[in-house]
């Protein structure tokens, strides 16, 4: 009999897709979560080898005189201009993937989980055994982020969602698919993802 596998999966989907609820279900059935937004946050602030790497770049706005992240100066610079978000991207990046290698190897659950905006368009998604993307109409998530973040403006949500791979390709992309729309409720999904992974991952 071989040793159970523990796979490494990947949820994504767009801004206001609802990721962060589908990741709340599977955390309720006992698999770990790597969000790696806030994992991000918190290396960028806390690794001094990235946060070195940052300030040459973006130059000491990119913190405060605390040392804490400006993330308003931050996100102000790079979502209107797409070399700068590539850079910032290229630094965070492999510092997030490094901190989810070492992670990931000290889980033994049947299957981990990383939850990220950015997976098919960055090479995290390398890293990965499946995909699960979060999908979701636009109008609907649009409605969802603007009442959730009410100091981001129709403006800057759009900004954000043309950095990302469009819903309908993440879906042909994306090894399994959660719907999250009024007429599809998402725990019978997840349920049924989280029997599959389980076998999956008994196959070694």
């Amino acid at each position: 009999m071989t040793n159970p596998k523990t796979l490494r999966i990947g949820v994504t989907g767009g801004i206001g897709s609802g990721k962060s609820t589908v990741c709340k279900v599977f955390s309720l059935l006992g698999i770990p979560i790597y969000a790696a937004d806030e994992q991000a946050k918190r290396l960028m602030t806390k690794e001094e080898g990235l946060k070195k790497k940052i300030l040459s770049a973006f130059g000491s706005k990119a913190y405060t005189v605390e040392g804490e992240l400006n993330r308003s100066f931050l996100a102000n610079t790079v979502f209107s201009d797409p070399e700068k978000l590539e850079s910032l991207n290229a630094l965070v990046h492999p510092a997030v993937a490094a901190d989810f290698d070492a992670w990931a190897n000290t889980q033994t659950s049947p299957y981990v989980i990383k939850e990220a905006a950015l997976l098919f368009e960055t090479d995290a998604v390398k890293q990965l055994d499946y995909v699960i993307n979060v999908s979701s109409p636009l109008k609907i998530r649009m409605n969802r982020v603007l009442l959730r973040d009410p100091h981001r403006s129709e403006m800057q949500v759009n900004q954000i969602i043309d950095q990302q791979l469009p819903d309908e390709q993440k879906n042909e992309r994306a090894d399994f698919i959660v719907k999250n729309q009024e007429n599809k409720l998402i725990i019978p999904q997840v349920l049924d993802l989280h029997n599959k992974l389980c076998a999956l991952s008994q196959k070694g």
